[in-house]
């Protein structure tokens, strides 16, 4: 049953910026090195996580010649050149627009750390100045990643509302989980390439931003 929502979080990678592609680039241009292929049998396990989850992930499963923390010191280096070309996802500026126009609260809550989070949204500072909260990974409140609830227990903290209240947007099955064990509503929008089954217990599944309606959470409609 759809509840009415007073606030919005929203995750960041895949959702708001397309930075999955250049992560799927990076990634595979360090394990090609060691004649790996990175692909989405990996990829779906390891999006929306804690970096370093992640990363151990990776190098296990490719059996890598090097540890989580020289891959993630390889990645940083690359990110930082190809970062910040990184562009919205279709409907993410229009509805964050549209939500901070109509003074209802909004939040990032992105796994990313800050100089990473600093890096992708160079390009876009207007538009990211629209939140009235940003929590990333490395806020010192979280002591769990997703797929725990903290960063949603804390963004929405930071927004003054009850968890309950409000409406995640997410592409990631692990930040999906967090959501709901914040006690939020999920509106879950996952890459083409992801299996809809793991998306179960979402409010909503949806193909980008650009299909959702406010309307239906009780807050303001689009107008064309």
């Amino acid at each position: 049953m759809i509840r009415t929502a007073t606030a919005c979080i929203f995750d960041m990678d895949g959702l708001l910026l397309d930075t999955e592609s250049i992560y799927t680039q990076i990634t595979q241009s360090i394990v090609g090195q060691y004649g790996k292929t990175y692909d989405w049998s990996l990829k779906g396990n390891m999006i929306g996580r804690p970096m370093l989850d992640s990363a151990r992930y990776l190098v296990r499963m490719l059996e890598l010649p090097i540890t989580p923390e020289e891959y993630l010191k390889e990645r940083s280096g690359l990110a930082r050149t190809e970062f910040p070309k990184c562009h919205p996802m279709p409907g993410a500026r229009e509805l964050v627009s549209h939500l901070s126009r109509h003074n209802i609260p909004i939040a990032v809550a992105t796994s990313s750390h800050r100089n990473l989070y600093e890096i992708k949204t160079t390009r876009h500072q207007n538009w990211f100045a629209l939140f009235d909260a940003v929590v990333t990974g490395d806020d010192p409140e979280i002591s769990r990643g997703k797929p725990a609830p903290d960063i949603f227990l804390i963004a929405a903290k930071r927004l003054g509302v009850d968890p309950v209240s409000a409406l995640v947007f997410e592409d990631a099955p692990s930040g999906l989980e967090a959501g709901i064990a914040a006690g939020a509503q999920v509106i879950a929008i996952p890459d083409s390439n992801m299996d809809k089954s793991r998306y179960t217990g979402a409010t909503q599944i949806l193909a980008s931003l650009e299909q959702f309606n406010p309307e239906r959470f009780g807050l303001p409609a689009i107008r064309n």
